[in-house]
C-alpha cells in the first residue's frame, strides 16, 4: 500500500467516524427501532473496523512483520511493536468481534452494545489514526 493509498484510507476512517458522530442517534431505542439507522451504522462501523485493520497491516508490513492471520491479532503484533498501547489494541480487538457478528451474524446484533460503542468508543478509531500518523510520520 503505497502513502497515496494509505492517505485514503485515513480519510475513510475518518469519514466513517463522521458519519458514525453524525447519525449517532441519542437512545439505544431510537437505534433499535430504525432499520436505516441501523444500516448506517453498522456499514459504517463494519468500515472503520476493516480499514483499521487494513493500516494496521500495513504498518505492520513497513517494519517487515508477517501479518497475522486473523483481523484481531493485527492489533495485537501493532501493540507488541509498541505502534499502538495494549489497551487500545484490546478495544480494537473487541472492535473486530463486533464487526464479525454484524457481518456473519446479523441477526444477532445486539442494538444495546452498538449504541455503548458509537457513543463511547469512537475515540478508539481516532486514537488508532493518530498512532497510526505518529508512527509514519
Amino acid at each position: 500500500m503505497e502513502n497515496d493509498v494509505l492517505k485514503k484510507k485515513l480519510e475513510s476512517l475518518r469519514r466513517c467516524i463522521q458519519r458514525l458522530t453524525d447519525k449517532r442517534p441519542n437512545t439505544v431505542s431510537e437505534l433499535s427501532n430504525n432499520y436505516d439507522l441501523q444500516d448506517i451504522i453498522s456499514i459504517n462501523l463494519e468500515r472503520a473496523v476493516q480499514i483499521s485493520v487494513d493500516i494496521g497491516a500495513y504498518l505492520l508490513a513497513q517494519e517487515n512483520i508477517k501479518v497475522p492471520e486473523t483481523m484481531g491479532e493485527v492489533f495485537t503484533a501493532l501493540s507488541a511493536e509498541n505502534i499502538i498501547k495494549r489497551d487500545l489494541a484490546e478495544r480494537m480487538r473487541k472492535a473486530v468481534g463486533f464487526r464479525n457478528i454484524s457481518v456473519h451474524e446479523y441477526e444477532n446484533v445486539d442494538w444495546n452494545i452498538v449504541f455503548s460503542i458509537i457513543t463511547n468508543n469512537l475515540e478508539d478509531f481516532k486514537s488508532f489514526m493518530k498512532a497510526a500518523l505518529m508512527f509514519l510520520f
